[in-house]
């Protein structure tokens, strides 16, 4: 299972928000690029990185700190925020991103979402965010009127490679995890899956370890790590020490 520190950014800041909402901000770090820097240093595999601009606006809004973020870091990046047609994908991609997040685009567009997994297999995931079981688009703002399990199956006949799993009631809350929703998705998903929302301590991701063996790719945390809720050294020491203890050789 792999650690995925989170860097969000806003006004070209790294940033916080409190269950998705545009206001509720907490500034941690003025450089995004900075931050991206101090997790790959401490050993991070992967970053999760979220252009909060363009999520709320529907068009790229930091691409360039982003780009310049990918080239001062050796590990690969997944980005979501604002993806909504091929040219931004495409672009975003040449500029150094491994992997691209959607959301919106897959819910409300199926014909392009497919179009766009097609033109760049393997390389396109779906973020499910969803309250109370309903999952929200565009930013988090808007209704999408369909539960996970309604289209999960459509999304990976479309060439989903991953999904991530958002409880946007624990996001940015510290409140533990919804082990039972991360349950049902890596059982339904024949994808990799990752978690995130409310993943605060060490504990967490020791709740969330045994998915791992059903799917489970990662976890996703952003507070915790800023806050120090939870150790990025000692996370991956974790992880790192039960691949070995599972490692058959």
């Amino acid at each position: 299972m792999i650690l995925f520190p989170a860097v969000d950014i806003k006004d070209g800041q790294c940033v916080r928000l409190k269950q998705g909402v545009e206001d509720q901000v907490t500034v941690f770090a003025s450089s995004p690029a900075a931050m991206a820097e101090q997790w790959a240093g401490m050993g991070a595999e992967w970053l999760h990185v979220i252009d909060l601009d363009g999520a709320f606006s529907g068009r790229p809004k930091n691409f360039d700190l982003i780009r310049d973020m990918c080239s001062r870091i050796n590990i690969p990046v997944q980005l979501g925020g604002g993806i909504r047609d091929l040219e931004v994908a495409g672009a975003y991609l040449d500029a150094g991103v491994t992997r691209l997040i959607i959301g919106t685009m897959a819910l409300e567009d199926p014909d392009l979402f497919e179009r766009l997994c097609h033109a760049f297999p393997g390389q396109i995931g779906v973020s499910l965010d969803a309250r109370d079981g309903v999952l929200k688009t565009r930013g988090w703002v808007e209704d999408a009127g369909v539960r996970v399990e309604d289209v999960v199956p459509s999304l990976e006949r479309s060439g989903a490679s991953f999904f991530i799993y958002t409880d946007i009631a624990r996001d940015g809350m510290q409140s533990g995890v919804n082990i039972k929703a991360m349950e049902e998705l890596v059982d339904l998903a024949s994808v990799p899956v990752l978690a995130a929302g409310g993943i605060s301590t060490l504990r967490d991701v020791q709740e969330l370890y045994p998915l791992a063996q059903r799917g489970l790719q990662g976890v996703i945390t952003g507070k915790a790590i800023y806050a120090g809720t939870l150790d990025v050294r000692v996370t991956l020491a974790w992880l790192t020490a039960q691949r070995q203890a599972n490692d058959p050789s």
